[in-house]
């Protein structure tokens, strides 16, 4: 059967019929998280180095609260009242994710 270019350009790429959803921004930082060497990140680590959907402070506190609602930081004290900062709680998962 000969297809011509019309029909061949009426048909959907692999592309469009298997795309994968964007993964959310928290599940993003956790990936970022379980590769930053450090045992604690700052809000401006998280801007400036973090993944590129967190690099706006709004977005990425966001990303924080849920990933210390399910455990994965723990907020810490800091000498100034407005540096944000938290520890990295790790875990021996391979791929962890935020859904328990």
């Amino acid at each position: 059967m000969v297809v011509t270019l019309f029909e061949r350009l009426g048909q959907p790429t692999p592309n469009e019929t298997t795309q994968k959803p964007e993964p959310e921004p928290a599940q993003l930082l956790l990936t970022w998280l379980q590769r930053w060497n450090k045992p604690s990140v700052k809000m401006n680590e998280i801007l400036v180095y973090g993944p590129s959907c967190t690099r706006k402070r709004k977005d990425a506190i966001n990303a924080t609260q849920i990933l210390t609602e399910h455990g994965w930081l723990n907020p810490l004290e800091t000498r100034r009242s407005n540096m944000l900062e938290w520890e990295i709680v790790r875990r021996p998962i391979v791929r962890p994710t935020i859904e328990t």
